[in-house]
């Protein structure tokens, strides 16, 4: 048998001809050339390493000894190899175009916004009742600002620094107990101490209506929904009003045992929350007829202060009297309190911010002052001071930003707590359509 036939029947299959691919895995016992440094290799076999001349080492003092370490740290020159078995690892991306990249996404750090502790302005309100469970400021969507001092209801323009008056009542039927803006800023509803309810059209000075027959006594508290005016009474009685039938008693809820001095409807027009003397909250749901959806019993003395969280509907936070001292926060689904606060002094009214995680609070002795708090922390922000007497009653301007407070000691001061208004992005431009010129196939 020759050599050719020997060849012709030992043939190697084509298979183990083909070479590898780059991207295919590397025999581990055959170098990669194309990962390897052959500068590096070079200077590792032609220069005598000194570490490895143990039988005659080189003196060299610390300080050259820490250099050539330093040297060869920054140089990557520590490496124990000169053959390399896997390929080169991928080229990183460019550091400086990422660095700028991730400056361009930054967010800019919002400044800090300043609170004034003094007043912006304040007005004498001669007459000013200084009677906790009482109702007597508002401050309507049309920017005017009602006040009772009295037996008369005084309206104050806040774009032009006017003011009128617009109701003076009897002594029979006053003094005024409580005052309401409806929705529209138009019309207002004003409580009296012999139990009517007026309803009243400021634009041109008229009484629209007088209801009666909601309560035995005075009517200290009201608040809106659309177009269902809420009354809360002395004889603990809550009554839902229709101002737009003439029997416009269309509900009633009994679940106080004393004078009712809060009511406050949700955002959402479903819940309302009422205070009252006897030291409960309500939470009443409008599809649950007059049953009450729960009663907090957490509060020690008399809950006036009530404010839905306007950034989370079911969040809502009570003011207790000077028997308890507490802000607390509620589930108004659950009926569980997330949270009480010991503010040290009579918690009179509470206001959220619209813009902002935080809440404001207007208490009684010692201090008579407005306290801004951060929530959820309830890390004090600022506490407003100028008051002498205790902060009966806040109103919240139309744009959220100033407060207006009204005190005892017959004063009413305005506060730009809030901050400024934010002025409001303009929408953007749809983009022209396509083609929007020409005739289209129905």
């Amino acid at each position: 048998m020759d050599a050719g036939s020997i060849t012709s029947s030992a043939a190697v299959p084509k298979s183990f001809l083909q070479r590898k691919s780059s991207g295919e895995n590397l025999d581990r016992f055959i170098p990669n050339r194309s990962a390897m440094d052959f500068d590096y290799a070079h200077y590792m076999l032609t220069t005598a390493d000194p570490r490895k001349g143990k039988e005659n080492p080189i003196a060299s003092s610390p300080s050259k000894e820490a250099y050539r370490k330093h040297l060869a740290e920054t140089f990557n020159m520590n490496r124990s190899r000169i053959l390399a078995f896997k390929n080169k690892p991928p080229t990183p991306a460019d550091t400086v175009l990422s660095d700028c990249s991730s400056v361009q996404q930054a967010k800019p750090v919002k400044a800090r916004r300043h609170i004034p502790q003094t007043s912006e302005r304040t007005l004498d309100a001669p007459d000013l009742l200084d009677d906790y469970y009482l109702n007597l400021l508002d401050w309507g969507s049309s920017n005017v600002l009602a006040i009772a001092l009295g037996s008369t209801v005084y309206l104050w323009d806040a774009a032009d620094g006017n003011t009128s008056e617009l109701v003076t009542v009897d002594d029979e039927t006053g003094p005024v107990t409580s005052v309401k803006w409806a929705p529209d800023g138009r019309h207002i509803s004003v409580g009296l101490n012999n139990s009517d309810v007026q309803l009243w059209d400021t634009t041109s000075n008229k009484l629209l209506r007088t209801m009666r027959g909601c309560h035995q006594s005075r009517v200290g508290s009201l608040d809106w929904n659309n177009h269902i005016l809420t009354t809360g009474g002395m004889d603990g009685r809550i009554v839902n009003n229709d101002v737009r039938i003439r029997s416009h008693i269309v509900e009633t809820y009994s679940g106080h045992h004393q004078e009712v001095c809060g009511l406050k409807w949700s955002a959402s027009g479903q819940h309302l929350a009422s205070g009252g003397n006897d030291n409960l909250v309500h939470i009443w749901d409008r599809s649950m007829a007059t049953q009450y959806l729960h009663r907090l019993e957490d509060h020690t003395a008399a809950v006036k202060a009530l404010a839905w969280c306007p950034f989370q509907s079911n969040l809502l936070a009570t003011g207790g009297g000077g028997g308890d001292k507490c802000i607390k926060f509620w589930n108004a689904h659950t009926g569980a309190c997330l949270n009480s606060v010991d503010t040290g002094s009579q918690v009179c009214a509470l206001l959220w911010n619209n813009n902002e995680r935080e809440l404001l609070s207007s208490h009684g002795f010692s201090q008579n002052q407005l306290t801004l708090w951060k929530y959820p922390s309830m890390v004090k922000m600022g506490e407003l001071t100028g008051h002498t007497s205790r902060v009966l009653f806040m109103a919240q301007s139309p744009d959220g930003c100033t407060v207006a407070s009204a005190a005892g000691d017959e004063t009413l001061r305005f506060w730009n707590v809030f901050g400024s208004p934010e002025v409001a992005k303009a929408a953007p431009k749809a983009a022209a359509e396509p083609f929007a010129h020409l005739n289209r196939i129905r």
